[in-house]
């Protein structure tokens, strides 16, 4: 049985990888998302300047992997992501 459960249903609890990713991640404050967004995309604006356009490409790409982020982080926040877990 692995600890990495593919679905999350009535009474199955999220696994331990899930849970230390989570804890980690929930002491991140969502604005240090939004400030890697931006400085991603300040790095590549200005890799794109020096003229090194493969690295901006590569730098800019970061942003909305960041954001996304954000999101999912500020969600675990207010929501949980295992509240069959806590409710025992």
């Amino acid at each position: 049985m692995s600890s990495f459960p593919t679905k999350v249903s009535s009474g199955e609890r999220e696994g331990n990888f899930t849970s230390t990713i989570e804890s980690q991640t929930s002491k991140i404050p969502s604005g240090g998302y939004l400030t890697a967004a931006i400085v991603s995309m300040i790095g590549s604006a200005t890799l794109r300047l020096m003229g090194k356009d493969n690295w901006a490409l590569f730098v800019g790409q970061w942003a909305p992997t960041f954001l996304v982020l954000g999101v999912y982080n500020k969600m675990v926040k207010q929501h949980g992501s295992d509240a069959y877990s806590r409710a025992a």
